[in-house]
């Protein structure tokens, strides 16, 4: 494993309102940077600032999902942590059926973690099958995780959904064209982000899928993809004294709001805020009330 970072100094380009005009946020403090991991670049963003780490996990999108709300929480004085999965986003590798499993992931950003020489408490945000990954680092002690935070997580046996379980059938990963692909996924992006959708949004989500070796990932991770992994979770959950935050787009029609209010019901120390009128990726739609969830509850 290689300790060597490098860092990129132009920040990411501010959110853009319908118009494709600059929002009221003129700048940002958020950067892309690299760790090297098993010997690949491994992408992620951050602001570059003392303060707590948490790390935030991305499923079948990658680390762009987490940026509406990067610098609300290095405003609250956490070291946010968004990074992109091994072959996904702006990462480099290629995944496989092997290394896309869930344990393995979860076992990938422990390695990232100790790359970066983090070390002590770190608290983990997981979105998507980011979730799965974030509640097996608390569940088998991958890292010295205080809290979790999951926003419209897979859970239970929520997942896969139909739009990734077809591409766990062989023929068709094999046979799906990129054209067909990208449309598959557009659409996907396209109802994720329900009220948020602008052509520039969609565009950025997709980008990273233009590359064949992040397509091949991502059918890898869509392959892999298998409720057990939290299923087999459960019960450790509810022994888990660690404080646990919920946060869900009400109308996220992937995982489904009934799926955090079971968890909430079952699993203890537990708590849910439900975001009206958002989908499957909240960050969009109320960045500003999701930062400051976020940081109320790592800083608690």
């Amino acid at each position: 494993m290689y300790l060597m970072m490098s860092f990129q100094t132009r920040a990411m380009r501010p959110p853009r309102n319908d118009d494709g005009l600059m929002s009221n946020i003129c700048e940002t403090r958020v950067l892309r940077t690299t760790v090297q991991v098993d010997g690949e670049e491994a992408s992620y963003l951050t602001v570059e600032q003392d303060g707590p780490p948490v790390l935030l996990l991305h499923g079948t999108y990658w680390s762009r999902a987490w940026l509406p709300v990067l610098d609300g929480l290095a405003g609250a004085g956490l070291r946010p942590l968004a990074v992109d999965l091994p072959g996904l986003g702006r990462s480099g590798g290629e995944l496989t059926l092997e290394t896309a499993a869930v344990p393995a992931l979860a076992d990938w950003v422990a390695r990232f973690a100790s790359a970066l020489k983090l070390s002590g408490p770190i608290a983990v945000a997981g979105h998507d099958i980011g979730g799965a990954i974030a509640q097996h680092l608390l569940v088998h002690d991958r890292l010295e995780v205080p809290r979790l935070a999951l926003v419209n997580s897979v859970t239970y046996d929520s997942w896969p959904v139909p739009g990734v379980a077809r591409y766990r059938d062989p023929e068709i990963a094999a046979t799906t064209t990129a054209e067909d692909f990208l449309a598959a996924r557009r659409q996907a992006v396209e109802t994720a982000l329900a009220g948020a959708t602008t052509g520039r949004r969609i565009a950025d989500y997709l980008d990273p899928l233009t590359d064949p070796r992040v397509r091949r990932s991502w059918m890898s991770l869509a392959g892999a993809a298998d409720s057990r992994y939290t299923l087999s979770l459960v019960p450790a959950l509810q022994r888990s004294q660690a404080p646990k935050l919920l946060i869900w787009g009400e109308d996220d029609s992937f995982q489904k709001v009934v799926y955090a209010e079971r968890l909430v019901s079952e699993i203890p120390h537990t708590t849910l805020i439900r975001i009206p009128e958002a989908h499957h990726i909240p960050m969009e739609n109320a960045p500003g009330r999701i930062a400051h969830a976020l940081g109320d509850f790592f800083l608690a």
